[in-house]
């Protein structure tokens, strides 16, 4: 993967606004195009391009793998674990055999469904 490459932000959201008109107001796809514009407008008004930048790359590298930080037999086990203080933000977890991503909330942890690519017919997963 080239470290050259780098992401053009207003040429992206003029290609999402262009798409964007194409939709009708309020339809899932024009949704679905405002948040995608919107989280890039955030992306580089936190000044994290770099770093959003660096992830793109890594993304869409073809040795790019998803490490699985822990495997649950059940929901009830990953939840103990959470409260224990070992999970982190950002921990893909596996329960039963399906994907979840540790997320940090106001005042906790908790697992939001991150289904892996096993799950998604890929496999681009690293026990």
């Amino acid at each position: 993967m080239s470290k050259e490459l780098e992401i053009d932000v207003e040429d992206v959201l003029a290609v999402l606004g262009d798409e964007t008109q194409r939709h009708e107001k309020g339809s899932r796809e024009w949704n679905a195009l405002q948040v995608a514009a919107i989280c890039l407008v955030y992306v580089r008004h936190m000044n994290k391009l770099d770093d959003f930048t660096t992830y793109y790359r890594e993304i869409l590298s073809p040795d790019f793998k998803i490490k699985v930080e822990r495997d649950f037999v059940t929901r009830d086990e990953a939840e103990s674990w959470l409260k224990s203080g070992d999970a982190e933000d950002g921990m893909q977890i596996r329960i039963d055999g399906k994907g979840f991503l540790v997320v940090r909330l106001p005042g906790r942890l908790t697992l939001l469904n991150n289904p892996l690519p096993e799950e998604l017919g890929t496999d681009n997963s690293e026990d």
